[in-house]
């Protein structure tokens, strides 16, 4: 799999930083756009390594807090078609 070089500038990084359920995190379709994975791929190694994820390090949205995250964002349209509500992983 060919990988892109993308550079995240620490604006764009902060962009993609929320507060939720009281942590700071990032998501998993953001994350693999710093480390030029797909997300089903990513997902896919998380599954396969799960013992290694902490509920307090990883966990996954509900609808109401992934559509409040939209709605902060303003850019839903972007983020459409998704199957599943994304993971959420700390620090």
């Amino acid at each position: 799999m060919d990988r892109k070089e993308l550079l995240v500038n620490e604006k764009m990084l902060a962009n993609m930083i929320y507060e939720i359920r009281g942590k700071k995190v990032m998501l998993d379709f953001e994350l693999v756009e710093i480390y030029g994975y797909e997300t089903k791929r990513f997902n896919e190694q998380v599954k396969n390594n799960i013992a290694r994820f902490d509920d307090d390090f990883m966990f996954q949205l509900t609808k109401v807090e992934f559509d409040n995250i939209l709605k902060s964002k303003k850019s839903a349209s972007s983020w459409g078609g998704r199957r599943k509500l994304p993971k959420a992983f700390t620090e």
